[in-house]
This record gives structure tokens, sequence and C-alpha cells, in this order.
């Protein structure tokens, strides 16, 4: 325990480092055992919960990793209405200004900066044990040369899987992104473009990328699942499985053995009826529910109560865990916000709850998400992050239509180094031997 206390203090760096530090070092003496280098297995599908291989019990509580391999500008501080708001416009306005090259020298940078060792450690300090890894088609596949990988194809996966291993800690790969887009959302990489749907070309090479990755992690345990594909909603239920059953059965080509996560859709997730019918196993539905958010009521106890309490009448979670146990599989909460826009204790009481009731389900669960970028008019309650930058430390936000090629380098240094305001009430309240009922 003790060399584990003084690894996470080396880890931390820069102003504000002592803050930090003395966090982490109190937090470290809490950590499950999940986070003190456990070895990992093959995890699978059992009935309605997630499961070791050896078929004991696991808890899954995670955090997704959103930004590192697909930037969402409004998680770096910048308005919806900005004219840089998606990673289609940025390439495009770097490759005007700066050429090919040195934008992806740029996007180097970034990625080599948003997540370093003190992020991997900050992490474990909250006592999760699982990483959702959302990543852009093209942080694999050759933009030039479809159908051929990257030089540096496997870089930030490998890395990540890497980082994961050495803290007991399992990774769910998230396609995030395809080629040509798999909905109008800016968090595909390209907003209005949903074009997966209507070019065999784009879904031949989801596939086939696909494939890539199962060939190259088959035999590694660290990774709990693939998400093929993130809130795919630009297409109608029924297609939706026809590309996911095609999905499916090319991974199994290479991989038998990982979970493969079923993305739902707003019309819900009947179409797929019984997946076992259709041939396909060890599998998990994922949704993801944001009660208080996207017209879902408003942020604050009462709809976190209604939603984890089944009320009324039995709905909300209950909803989900009458559908699971009627076809036996598991669920797979991706993505959920349980802090944002209410007062820091009860955000952190209603993490905890949130984490609880997944995992009494057996459920796995990854909360949107862990690092932000706080703008400088925004205050701390509002940001969905962990982590953000600390109050003394603002970022500035730039015109990457005009600001050179060294501030904006500048800028992305300065996302590895800034000093973090971290998310105590939210890492005492899922450390916490006990936790408070709604």
């Amino acid at each position: 325990m003790l060399h584990r206390i003084a690894f996470l203090a080396r880890r931390i760096h820069g102003v504000g480092a002592e803050r930090t530090r003395i966090g982490l070092l109190a937090a470290a003496l809490l950590l499950p055992l999940a986070s003190l280098g456990q070895t990992q297995v093959f995890l699978q599908a059992q009935g309605t919960r997630w499961a070791r291989s050896d078929g004991a019990a696991i808890e899954l509580r995670g955090t997704n990793l959103g930004t590192w391999l697909l930037p969402e500008f409004w998680m770096l501080g910048y308005p919806d209405d900005a004219a840089v708001n998606d990673q289609c416009k940025l390439e495009a306005v770097l490759d005007k200004r700066f050429g090919y090259a040195q934008r992806q020298h740029l996007l180097t940078v970034f990625r080599d900066n948003w997540m370093r060792e003190r992020d991997w450690d900050l992490i474990g300090s909250f006592g999760l044990n699982l990483v959702r890894l959302p990543f852009l088609w093209s942080v694999i596949e050759d933009e030039r040369h479809p159908g051929h990988l990257r030089p540096d194809a496997w870089r930030y996966l490998d890395a990540a899987i890497a980082q994961a291993k050495a803290r007991g800690m399992y990774v769910v790969l998230d396609l995030h992104g395809t080629v040509g887009a798999q909905g109008k959302e800016h968090h595909s990489g390209c907003a209005n473009k949903n074009l997966l749907w209507s070019r065999p070309d784009y879904q031949a090479r989801t596939a086939w990328l696909w494939q890539q990755i199962a060939r190259r992690y088959k035999n590694e345990p660290v990774v709990a699942a693939y998400g093929l594909l993130n809130e795919p909603w630009g297409s109608s239920d029924t297609r939706l499985v026809e590309v996911v059953r095609r999905l499916y059965a090319d991974i199994r080509k290479y991989d038998t053995r990982h979970i493969i996560l079923l993305p739902d859709h707003p019309k819900g997730i009947g179409a797929y009826g019984n997946p076992a019918d259709l041939g396909m196993r060890n599998v998990v539905f994922e949704t993801h529910p944001y009660p208080g958010h996207f017209g879902w009521a408003q942020p604050g106890l009462e709809v976190h109560r209604n939603w984890l309490g089944c009320l009324p009448d039995g709905g909300g979670l209950c909803d989900w865990k009458k559908r699971m146990a009627a076809i036996q599989t598991p669920l797979f909460m991706g993505e959920f916000q349980p802090w944002a826009d209410m007062d820091a204790q009860l955000g952190g009481q209603i993490s905890r709850a949130s984490f609880d009731a997944y995992a009494a389900q057996g459920w796995a669960s990854a909360v949107w998400s862990y690092k932000m970028v706080r703008a400088q008019n925004k205050a701390a309650s509002t940001v969905w992050g962990l982590v953000m930058n600390a109050d003394d430390a603002p970022v500035p936000q730039l015109d990457f239509r005009k600001a050179s090629l060294q501030e904006i380098e500048s800028l992305f240094q300065l996302y590895g180094s800034m000093p973090y305001r971290v998310r105590t009430e939210v890492r005492d309240a899922l450390q916490s031997s006990t936790a408070a009922p709604l």
C-alpha cells in the first residue's frame, strides 16, 4: 500500500500540485483492490450481469475519456456556435492554413497532452476501475489510404490499455465517430454529415476497422468490450440492427471472447428482439440515460430519485431491469451525468447512488466525463468533468482561423500541464464506506 501511495504522489507535477497530491494520498488509503493492480481476466455476459470469465461477479464503475481521441469543443470551453466546433471543421481549417503534416503534428500534441500519467492516477483515486475510450475512426485508419492502418494506428489505444493494466482497470473501446459519421451530432466528428447508412463503402470500412481492432486485441483481457457505434441515431432502428449484425459477424471471425456492445436507438432496443435468436452470444446492450438533461426534467434530487427509485409506478430503472430480464442480457450505462448543475454535496451523493444502483443490477457504468476545460464565465457546478482547470488557471480560447501555429501548439500543451480543480465531493462520496440514501 505504501509503495502505491508513493507512486501516486510522484506522478503529480506542476502548479497546484501540492493540493492535488494531498488529495490523492488521502484517496489512496481507500482505493479498492481493482485499483491496486489486481490482474484482469476476460469478462463475459452472464445472464443479466457482467462477470469475470471464471464466473465470479465483478462491479465495473468508470468514466469516459471524452475529447481525448475525438475533440468535443464544448468540453474545451467553446460555445456551440463557435466557428470551429467539431473535428472536421478543425481539420479543414488547419489543413488550409498549415498543411496536412502540421495538422497531424498539432493533433498529436493535443492527444499526447490531454491524458497524462497524472490523469490515470486521478481516475484511480476516485476508486474507478473502468474507462470508456471514445475514439475517431481516423485515429486508426489512414484517411489518405482507405483500408490501410496509420503508421501510428495503435499508439493511443495501446497506451490506454497499458495504463489501465498497470492500475487494475478495464477499457471499453468505443467507436465514437465512424468514417462518414453515424449521426448528425457534432460528437460523431462531423456535424450534419450522417453518411454511414447510405454509403456501402463506409460500412465496409467500418467493418474492416473493427476487424483490425479484433485481430489486435483478441487476446487482451484488459479490453472489457467493443463498443460498435456510439449513439447511432442517424438511421431507423431496423437499419441499425442490420449494420450491427454485420459488424458483430465480422468481429467474431477473429475474436470470439470479448463482449460486444449493442447500441440502443431513440426508439429503444425492440428491433433487436432477443440477441440470442439472432445468433449473438456474449453481448451487452448499451444505453445513455441522462436524468435532468436534454429535456428530461431538471437537474436535481427529484429526477434522479425517480429514475433510480423506479418512480412512478415501477418505471425508471426498473423498466430496463424488466427488459434485460426478459432477454437475459446485461446492460452498460455507457454515459450518464449525476452531479452537474446542482449543489456539490448533493452531486456527490447522487453520483454514489447511481453507481450503486447500476452495480446492484450487475451492470457496468461510466460517467461522462473525466476531464473538461471550464470557460472563464462558467461556474464549477455546471462542468461535466471529474477534473477541470483550477479556479486560478484560466485557459485561453483561440480562434483557430487566426491563431498562429505556435499559439495553437502552446494551447494543446497547456491541456497537459494546467492545474486541476478536482471534484472532491464526488470522490469522497465514491470512496466512502457508507452511502447516504437519496
